[in-house]
């Protein structure tokens, strides 16, 4: 069902290939994977989304990581750039909070409570660009390695777990569509 709504809305292989803008890249985004809807296609776009969204930066830079990988690992292309809005302004915070978690877990810095979360010097808003650098830097010295890790490891594990997570569901949506049409086959005994 969700497979015959998402084709309803994917281009066809014909205007893929006449579309003015794809014909800027040649070849490149002609790969059947990158546009057909099957479960390795489909589990992969999830995937390099899933990665793709927890990247720094707003939506075209995950956008274009997510368009990246999609081409790479010849995955379905339109679900890696649609599954990357899970990170959004709703949910980033939490999502940077828990990768600051895992990866002061992971590289040792362990924290009690959110009140060991460095502080943010705002006070230095007014200030002058070489006023910002050390303080920025110490910043990132203290937070930027847990945070870094963090995210390379959320995104991973994300990643991991939403394409086996698809393939599982895929399958199991499968077998239950082959027994529900066997039902209303009659048997030829």
């Amino acid at each position: 069902m969700l497979r015959k709504l998402f084709k309803k809305y994917l281009p066809s292989h014909e205007s893929i290939r006449q579309n003015r803008f794809i014909k800027h890249f040649g070849t490149l985004l002609y790969h059947h994977n990158l546009w057909h809807l099957h479960r390795r296609s489909v589990a992969g776009g999830v995937a390099a989304g899933l990665f793709a969204g927890l990247i720094p930066g707003s939506n075209p830079v995950q956008f274009f990581f997510a368009t990246l990988f999609s081409v790479i690992f010849k995955v379905n292309l339109p679900i890696a750039v649609f599954v990357t809005l899970y990170s959004n302004p709703f949910t980033i915070v939490p999502l940077y909070v828990a990768a600051y978690f895992l990866g002061s877990w992971a590289t040792g810095n362990t924290m009690s409570s959110m009140d060991d979360l460095p502080p943010l010097e705002l006070h230095l808003l007014d200030k002058h660009l070489s006023e910002w650098v050390p303080v920025l830097t110490d910043y990132l010295a203290t937070f930027g390695k847990p945070l870094i890790t963090g995210l390379f490891l959320l995104a991973s594990l994300l990643s991991v777990t939403g394409y086996f997570a698809v393939r599982i569901f895929w399958r199991y949506y499968v077998i239950h569509a082959w027994r529900k049409r066997a039902k209303r086959t009659p048997s030829n005994k």
